[in-house]
């Protein structure tokens, strides 16, 4: 079986999201995650349905104009080889794909699982899988928050005027 691919866009649009896009039968199947995947198998994160897009477009870093969908910067947060762990195609269809990630950032086994919403089955789960991947990553992360915080507060200081 040829490796598939997987990417995860982070995308600066009118909310910050971040896109997970998934090669399958030779497009990627995309779902837009408004809080961005989590290596913590107790968060289960809202993965929203969008269109699909061609496979060049997991290379695509760039700033999306005004007046055009999904307006705003988008840059590669993750990338990485995809494996399924079932038929894909009927995954999809029957509402929950499980599937292991090899990135940089994402490692180890995830589920999407389709909701029963209003929306026409455009809403799905994003949740790691409780594996070998999942406790020191999650350990790193966690303790990597509090610094990253801190570098976000630093300030610089306001122009004086004589």
């Amino acid at each position: 079986m040829s490796r598939l691919r997987f990417i995860v866009h982070e995308h600066h649009a009118s909310r910050l999201h971040y896109d997970l896009r998934l090669e399958v039968a030779g497009v990627l199947e995309s779902w837009a995650v408004p809080k961005g995947p989590s290596m913590n198998p107790a968060d289960k994160r809202l993965a929203v349905r969008v269109e699909d897009h061609p496979l060049e477009y997991g290379t695509f870093e760039g700033v999306i104009p005004e007046g055009q969908y999904g307006a705003g910067a988008v840059v590669i947060w993750d990338e990485g080889t995809f494996q399924p762990l079932e038929d894909p195609e009927m995954s999809l269809k029957n509402g929950r794909l499980s599937f292991s990630l090899k990135g940089r950032k994402l490692r180890g086994e995830f589920s999407l699982v389709q909701m029963k919403s209003r929306r026409s089955g455009k809403d799905w789960l994003l949740i790691k899988k409780n594996d070998t991947d999942a406790d020191p990553t999650w350990r790193l992360e966690s303790a990597l928050t509090p610094d990253k915080r801190r570098s976000l507060k630093v300030r610089t200081p306001p122009c004086q005027t004589s």
